[in-house]
């Protein structure tokens, strides 16, 4: 082989590409474009499924679709490719959220875990309670898990909207309860909404999370390794009555979190990478690469992969894709209902579901808080009764994961029509009602730690 010869690299100030993609990376790192890009496309949706040729949006959801190699084939509908399929990657993006949080986040310690945990656990039940007290009579109970349901994403989205109206701590806040809302609403899933559960399938996916959990105990810190043991699993699920999604979940908490370099020990290697690099000056040319160079940029390379943990770089890179692609298709693919069927707003579904969220959360969140603050924790520096009443209303926006349960919980019956209308209705009012309040509420202080009167 020819020794590396020393070369003169030729630098493009600002690519081209950098010019074309800036304005839609700018987009991205929008908190609330996400939710506006979602709204957008429920709207469509909507149209679509109102104004568009009879029947045409569902017959085009619901067109069949195979995948497989050889005889190993899959036929399912479009739309289910996206819930089953996509949807796991949204899943696994909740799971490493999940994990960072309990692991080295704000629920990581006891103190600050006990307030969101039992918060959310008050805006999940209450709901739950109101829809089954409306529902009982009828014995249509498949709707319980609907209104449990937050969109951290959305209502996070409403709360960036308000700037430096809120103070920080509330976004925290906030942040923590849908995580845990999040965790609730995947065993919900797991446990409630599967069906015809298939032995051999479980033990199937057994392996493949031994398997992941080997590489994580065994220092695999590469993304595909752990998609390549994660994509079988999926499959499995599948084919085992739990829902497909949940797999997504499971190799979250397979991910590594820890790193083979510390922050000193970063500074020190980068810093002798850094001072190779310079050293290695060429007197007639000090623009010149040399091989020296290269095993320095290597080097420094190196040490900015290993100070990394495995778990934030794959959050990192699948967030945006989540975010603006798949869940946006999520709610395109499912947000359009017929408004023309008849009973729907009188139905008791509809009802149950709808002041689940309006009523149910708010309520759940406000008296939760209230117990763990008189025995337990203390309100989030800077965060008022206000505000927290402000936040329970945001987290009545169940929209992406109470849209998810309604199609396991109703399928392709009536009622889920229903469950889809009063679900939009009730994210839409919750949103409203919840900037409005944190808008023009939100900056008053607390003149006390008791929950705010009603002629607040």
């Amino acid at each position: 082989m020819s020794a590396h010869k020393p070369y003169r690299p030729v630098v493009s100030r600002v690519p081209l590409k950098d010019r074309l993609v800036r304005p839609f990376v700018a987009f991205a790192h929008g908190e609330a474009n996400s939710g506006m890009l979602l709204v957008a496309l429920a709207v469509v949706a909507l149209l679509w499924a109102n104004l568009g040729p009879a029947g045409h949006y569902d017959q085009f959801w619901n067109m069949p679709v195979s995948l497989g190699i050889g005889s190993a084939q899959s036929h399912l509908t479009l739309r289910h490719w996206i819930n089953d399929g996509l949807m796991a990657l949204f899943f696994l993006l909740v799971g490493l959220e999940i994990k960072r949080e309990f692991t080295i986040g704000e629920l990581s310690e006891r103190r600050n875990a006990i307030l969101p945990i039992v918060a959310a656990l008050g805006g999940m039940l209450v709901p739950a309670g109101i829809f089954l007290l409306l529902n009982l009579h009828t014995g249509d109970l498949r709707g319980t898990g609907v209104p449990m349901a937050t969109d951290i994403a959305f209502s996070l989205g409403v709360l960036a909207l308000l700037g430096s109206r809120v103070p920080a701590g509330l976004k925290v806040f906030l942040a923590a309860i849908a995580i845990v809302d999040d965790l609730g609403a995947v065993l919900v899933i797991a446990f409630f909404y599967s069906k015809g559960i298939q032995p051999s399938m479980l033990m199937a996916v057994a392996g493949c999370l031994g398997a992941l959990v080997m590489m994580n105990r065994l220092g695999v810190r590469s993304s595909l390794a752990y998609f390549a043991a994660g994509i079988p699993m999926w499959a499995f699920m599948l084919a085992s009555g739990v829902h497909a999604t949940v797999a997504g979940v499971l190799l979250a908490m397979t991910i590594p979190i820890r790193t083979y370099l510390d922050p000193v020990e970063f500074t020190s290697d980068a810093r002798e990478a850094l001072t190779a690099f310079e050293e290695c000056k060429i007197r007639r040319d000090p623009r010149l690469m040399t091989e020296e160079r290269q095993m320095a940029v290597r080097e420094l390379e190196l040490a900015c992969e290993r100070v990394q943990m495995p778990l934030e770089r794959m959050e990192d890179a699948l967030s945006p894709w989540v975010n603006f692609l798949i869940v946006p298709i999520f709610a395109l693919a499912n947000a359009g209902v017929n408004l023309s069927g008849g009973g729907q707003a009188t139905s008791w579904i509809g009802a149950g579901i709808f002041f689940g969220l309006v009523l149910g959360k708010p309520l759940g969140i406000l008296l939760a808080t209230y117990i763990a603050t008189r025995k337990w924790s203390s309100l989030p520096e800077g965060v008022t009764w206000h505000h927290v009443a402000g936040v329970s209303m945001l987290a009545g926006i169940g929209f992406t994961m109470s849209l998810f349960i309604a199609e396991l919980a109703f399928g392709p019956a009536p009622e889920h029509d229903i469950a889809k209308l009063a679900t939009l209705v009730a994210s839409v009012v919750a949103g409203v009602v919840g900037y409005g309040w944190l808008r023009f509420k939100g900056a008053v202080p607390a003149r006390s730690e008791a929950p705010p009167t009603a002629s607040a």
